[in-house]
């Protein structure tokens, strides 16, 4: 399996997508009203797909999972960057922080990072920190979910890919538990040709997570929780002509 997707809930897709394929420098792979997609490929290391589907009404509690943008030394110019693309600044009652919030142009809560060791090498995305009632029970999961191996960070725990590049995985400790409300934002993994859906339901669910009954219709993908209650999906393998 390896990490593939970002996706967020979006009330209008299209406009949420291009601000981000903007402010990440993405290639754009769909432009349609069901959905956008942008793909951030790290030379050398990962490649991230974003993905905005649309939702009508979608959850307005606190993210569990946000992106950090990379600042760096030009933390500034890239905030002002990013206001012309249509954020806005947001007091999250952060108080004084080396690093800037903002909120892109549906709410969404981001931060701009000041320049740190542990992000050189990510590219435009500093880090996807994750919300987890365990950070260390946590990284142990995601690791084996998405293949990436635990670095040094900023964070409680930290994953990176293999090759060492791109963003680094956070987990973060909650300091309030997860509610029935689902993520505005969630993961996605896929499985590799060869690997068998059922066998991996089991395996996540013999590490803590659990399969998330949904009434969306017939999906190709299976979606879960992992064991902090954090929605993903687990995609079928790609394939090929």
């Amino acid at each position: 399996m390896y990490l593939e997707n970002v996706v967020f809930d979006a009330i209008e897709p299209r406009l949420l997508g291009r601000f981000w394929e903007s402010a990440v420098g993405g290639e754009r792979l769909t432009d349609e009203p069901a959905g956008f997609e942008t793909r951030l490929a790290v030379p050398g290391g990962p490649t991230l797909d974003l993905c905005f589907q649309p939702v009508a009404d979608p959850t307005l509690d606190p993210p569990r999972l946000h992106v950090d943008l990379r600042g760096g030394e030009r933390q500034a110019e890239e905030v002002e960057r990013l206001l012309g693309l249509g954020a806005r600044r947001l007091d999250l009652g952060q108080g004084e922080v080396p690093w800037a919030v903002l909120a892109d142009p549906e709410g969404i809560p981001c931060c701009v990072v000041e320049e740190r060791p542990a992000y050189a090498g990510t590219g435009p995305i500093a880090a996807l920190p994750l919300h987890s009632a365990d950070p260390a029970r946590d990284a142990e999961f995601w690791s084996w979910l998405t293949g990436w191996h635990e670095v040094p960070g900023c964070a409680p725990r930290s994953l990176r890919h293999e090759s060492g590049l791109g963003p680094l995985l956070e987990l973060c400790q909650e300091t309030t538990g997860k509610t029935a409300a689902k993520n505005r934002l969630h993961l996605d993994v896929r499985l590799e040709s060869g690997e068998d859906a059922d066998d991996v339901e089991e395996r996540i669910t013999e590490r803590g997570g659990a399969r998330l009954q949904v009434d969306w219709g017939a999906l190709p993908w299976r979606s879960y929780t992992d064991p902090s209650g954090n929605e993903f999906c687990v995609l079928p393998p790609t394939k090929h002509a």
